[in-house]
C-alpha cells in the first residue's frame, strides 16, 4: 500500500499487481507460442484500467484490449504504447482519433468499413483494422454470408492505401462449457472464413478467438493471439472448468471495509428495510458501511458472505444503497475493525465467486461493478501508482 495512504478509508477495493503479473505470466505459460493481450475492458474488470495496463505490459502482455475506443483513447492518453485494440464501435465513433492514436480497430459490417475509410481519408493515414467474424456467438461480428463483401471492399479499401488488415478473429459463446458442440463448430468457421479471407489476399498479422477458458483449456484455439480477461484478474472463467488454484491463478481483489457501528440489539427487533429478517434473540449488530451504491449486489440480500472478527457472517436482511447489517451473535468487534467482502480466500474469506452464487450471477459481474467511490489502493507489482480512483 502507498506510504500516503494514513487515514482509514469506510471501503477499499486492494488490488494486488504482483498476483496480477504472476496470472500473466501463467496464462502466458498455456499458450507459449501465442502473442499476449491483456483485456482491460470496464476499468479492468473493476481493478483500474491505467494502473492494470501498466502492471500487465510489464509482465509482458504485448497489446492492450478493450471495448469501446474511448476506452482505448483513454490509455493512449495515459502514455500507453504499443498495440492496443477496440471493437465495440456505433455509428459515428472517433475514428480519425482512433486513427491518429494508431489504434487496432474492429470492423463487423459494411457501415464501420465505410466510416473507418472516410476517416482515412480525412487524415491522410492508413487505419489499421480487424475484421470480426460471427462464428456463432450471434453477437457483434460478420455473418457467413455477409464475409465475402466485407473481405472483398477491406482489400480494396487495403488496396488504395485507407487500410491495412492487421488481424481476423472471432469470440467463442460457450468456451467456459466443457465438450459444448459450439466450440468445434465455431473453430471449424472460424477456420473456414479466415481461411478464405487468406485466399482473397488478407494476411494477417494476427488470427484470434481464444478468450480465458480457450487460452487455458483448448490449445487448438490459441493460433497468433490470445485475448485472457477475467482469468487474468485470477478468477476462474467457470467453475466447472477448475478454481482459480487449479490454473495456477490468484484472485487479484479483496474488498474491504470499516465497521461505521457496533450495537447491541434485543429479540424480535426488525433489520434493514422491509424486516426480512428479524434478530432471534438478544443479539449485536454491526453495520459494514457499503451498499448496492457501491456495486454490493442486492441480490445478495440475506446471503451475501462477510468476515468480521475471523468468523464468516452472512448479510442480515436486505444490501440498502449505501450499508448493511450482520448479526454477530453477541461477538463485539470494535467500530472501525475490519470487514472482508471477499478476497483470495487465504484466512477463511469469502472469493468473488461465493457473492456469485449467493446472488445468482457470475464472479465477472461481482469485481466489475465495484463502484467509483470506493477507493482502489495498489499493491505490490510493478506499476508506479498509489491509491487511485476506480476510473483512473
Amino acid at each position: 500500500m502507498n506510504e500516503n495512504v494514513t487515514a482509514p478509508l469506510r471501503a477499499r477495493a486492494e488490488i494486488d499487481l504482483a498476483a496480477l503479473q504472476a496470472n500473466v505470466r501463467s496464462l502466458r505459460a498455456h499458450a507459449p507460442s501465442a502473442a499476449f493481450m491483456a483485456v482491460v475492458k470496464a476499468d479492468a474488470y473493476g481493478h483500474g484500467m491505467i494502473p492494470v495496463a501498466r502492471a500487465a505490459k510489464a509482465a509482458g502482455a504485448e497489446w492492450l484490449g478493450t471495448a469501446t475506443p474511448e476506452e482505448a483513447l483513454e490509455l493512449r492518453a495515459a502514455g500507453l504504447t504499443g498495440r492496443i485494440m477496440c471493437w465495440l464501435w456505433v455509428p459515428g465513433g472517433p475514428w480519425r482519433a482512433g486513427i491518429e492514436a494508431d489504434l487496432d480497430m474492429s470492423v463487423s459490417g459494411m457501415w464501420a468499413l465505410r466510416e473507418v475509410t472516410a476517416a482515412a481519408r480525412e487524415s491522410g493515414r492508413t487505419a489499421r483494422i480487424q475484421l470480426k467474424a460471427d462464428t456463432g456467438l450471434g453477437r457483434n461480428g460478420c455473418l457467413p454470408a455477409d464475409w465475402p463483401e466485407l473481405v472483398r471492399e477491406a482489400l480494396a479499401a487495403q488496396a488504395e492505401g485507407l487500410v491495412t488488415v492487421t488481424g481476423l478473429w472471432s469470440h467463442f459463446a460457450c468456451a467456459d462449457e466443457p465438450g459444448h458442440p459450439s466450440i468445434a463448430a465455431q473453430l471449424d468457421r472460424f477456420r473456414e472464413m479466415t481461411g478464405y479471407a487468406e485466399q482473397q489476399g488478407v494476411t494477417p498479422e494476427v488470427r484470434h478467438i481464444a478468450n480465458s477458458p480457450g487460452t487455458l483449456t483448448l490449445p487448438g484455439t490459441h493460433f497468433d493471439l490470445v485475448r485472457p480477461g477475467i482469468a487474468m484478474y485470477g478468477i476462474s472463467p467457470s467453475p466447472e472448468l477448475g478454481t482459480p488454484a487449479d490454473f495456477g491463478l490468484r484472485p487479484v481483489m479483496s474488498l474491504k471495509a470499516s465497521l461505521a457501528l457496533v450495537k447491541h440489539a434485543p429479540g424480535g427487533l426488525g433489520v434493514s428495510y422491509g424486516h426480512h429478517y428479524v434478530t432471534p434473540g438478544p443479539t449485536t449488530l454491526a453495520l459494514v458501511p457499503v451498499g448496492y451504491a457501491d456495486g454490493i449486489p442486492r441480490h445478495a440480500s440475506g446471503t451475501g458472505p462477510v468476515l468480521i472478527g475471523g468468523k464468516r457472517r452472512t448479510v442480515a436482511g436486505r444490501v440498502a444503497m449505501d450499508q448493511f447489517v450482520v448479526d454477530l451473535g453477541g461477538d463485539e468487534p470494535a467500530a472501525g475493525d475490519e470487514a472482508v467482502l471477499f478476497g483470495p480466500g487465504d484466512t477463511g474469506e469469502p472469493t468473488a465467486e461465493d457473492w456469485a452464487v449467493a446472488a445468482g450471477t457470475i464472479a465477472y459481474e461481482i469485481v466489475t461493478r465495484i463502484g467509483s467511490r470506493v477507493p482502489r489502493v495498489y499493491t505490490g507489482g510493478d506499476h508506479g501508482a498509489g491509491r487511485e480512483g476506480a476510473g483512473t
